[in-house]
């Protein structure tokens, strides 16, 4: 859940001061499971059959975001500790500066941490200066990973997001492993059942539809019994955490790339006339049924707003509505139902996401014992009691998602689990990986903010499309 605001202007400005380090070469070390060459990994030091005891008495530190994630692992280290005789240390920090301390620590060479969380966007900053093991040799080796560890359990297009040859505009799903996926969220749409009774309303399955429902509810709500409720909530500020929610996955949808590639070659599509057109649309939707101050709207906001019954609709990530959604959690809880959100043209359900995983130090000393922590944190038995007993979900493991105990948990949530399960198949990185990708959504995030605010979108995105040619090879 990428729960804060968002404004990585410190990470942005940290990971080009540091990344100057020289790049490596795409590597072949393939998916986990591929039968590939290990390149010297350190996991080749391990060898014969398969012990969890086999790094005991070691200690690994890891570096952690203050998320309900971290809460369910750090409920659960003394049974990683009873079954590895590994200690566990850990710091952690809130997301407004967590990023800095585990860029900085990277870049420095001193691996303070031996594993670490890191979203599957930050594989395209860590990756390339060598700051990440590649685990796909861990994976591979029946020495290191016990068979209980099943990766067919993982969504693959979830592993495949953690995966990447280093190349800028190479698709995903190719080369070495640099994290494995922990938790995850899809974007879709949760909208309040009782305004939707009171004046009548269908969930939009088209963007034409939520363009028009949103402005319907800010027309109609108030004067219904709803006060100060407005259509939907997206969200708006200067942040590439705008992009990639509700936008993107629409914008997606519609068939829509922020860049093509050609000879190796990125070019920047956002100023097509089909991206033109639905950009101008997106920014008409939030004038006509979004919050008046839009344009300082995050997760935050947009979360809050559902839950406070400002918001007749969230397009954002489905845990943004969950927390809102849960008995007690707010004014709204109970009266919160999910939907995959509007289709495109096409019949698509093309949806963007964001993954929390989790990384290993590619200068740890610990590597044996941090791999040991990395299965366990990602395995079958440590990720089923986080999503049963605390608030672990979206869950990365088939098993768990189809688990009847979990169902039950999220069956009083009205379409969160048929949600799911009609979007999870067709959720992925909806971006073109390549190093420049925080700035470049940021520089986008602007964009529509001025596009919001009356400049002719044709311009103003030719205009970002000419910067970001200059910048993105």
């Amino acid at each position: 859940m990428d729960m804060h605001v968002h404004d990585r202007r410190r990470f942005l400005a940290l990971t080009a001061a540091t990344a100057a380090a020289p790049l490596l070469t795409a590597c072949g070390a393939g998916f986990g499971g591929d039968d590939k060459k290990n390149d010297g990994s350190a996991a080749e030091d391990v060898t014969g059959s398969f012990d969890w005891k086999r790094e005991k008495g070691k200690t690994v530190k890891a570096l952690l975001n203050k998320h309900p994630y971290t809460d369910a692992l750090i409920a659960d280290l003394k049974s990683f500790t009873e079954k590895t005789g590994i200690k566990v240390e850990y710091d952690v920090f809130p997301e407004d500066n967590y990023f800095d301390k585990l860029t900085v620590d990277l870049s420095s060479g001193r691996a303070s941490y031996d594993v670490f969380m890191l979203g599957a966007y930050m594989v395209w900053q860590y990756g390339p200066p060598g700051w990440l093991e590649d685990l796909g040799p861990w994976m591979r080796s029946s020495s290191a990973t016990g068979q209980e560890w099943d990766q067919a359990d993982f969504f693959p297009n979830l592993l495949q997001a953690d995966q990447w040859s280093l190349k800028a505009g190479a698709p995903l799903g190719q080369g070495g492993q640099y994290a494995l996926p922990w938790g995850w969220e899809t974007n879709v749409v949760a909208y309040n059942t009782d305004v939707f009774k009171k004046l009548g309303l269908k969930p939009a399955e088209s963007f034409d539809e939520l363009r028009e429902l949103a402005g319907t509810i800010k027309r109609k709500a108030p004067g219904a019994g709803f006060d100060g409720m407005y259509g939907i909530a997206v969200r708006g500020s200067r942040s590439w955490a705008t992009i990639h929610p509700g936008f993107m996955t629409m914008y997606a949808r519609n068939g829509l790339h922020d860049f093509t590639v050609t000879d190796g070659k990125l070019k920047p599509a956002m100023n097509t006339p089909q991206a033109i057109a639905f950009q101008q649309d997106w920014a008409d939707m939030v004038k006509r049924g979004g919050p008046p101050s839009w344009t300082s709207y995050t997760w935050y906001q947009c979360s809050s707003d559902l839950g406070a019954k400002k918001a007749g609709m969230l397009f954002d990530a489905d845990t943004a509505a969950y927390f809102q959604a849960v008995k007690g959690a707010s004014p709204a809880s109970g009266k919160i139902a999910f939907h995959p959100g509007p289709k495109g043209p096409d019949g698509s359900l093309a949806t963007n996401m964001w993954i929390w995983s989790l990384g290993m130090n590619s200068k740890s000393k610990k590597k044996s014992a941090a791999w040991l922590f990395l299965q366990w944190a990602t395995g079958k038995e440590h990720l089923r009691k986080g999503a049963l007993t605390y608030n672990h979900i979206d869950p990365v493991r088939k098993s768990i998602a189809q688990d009847g105990a979990y169902k039950d948990k999220m069956r009083h949530l009205e379409g969160f689990i048929d949600t799911f399960e009609a979007v999870v198949d067709q959720t992925k990185i909806q971006f073109t990986p390549q190093s420049q990708f925080f700035d470049a959504t940021t520089s986008w995030a602007a964009s529509l903010q001025e596009i919001y605010g009356g400049k002719s979108a044709r311009s103003v995105l030719n205009g970002l499309a000419s910067d970001l040619a200059s910048k993105v090879g």
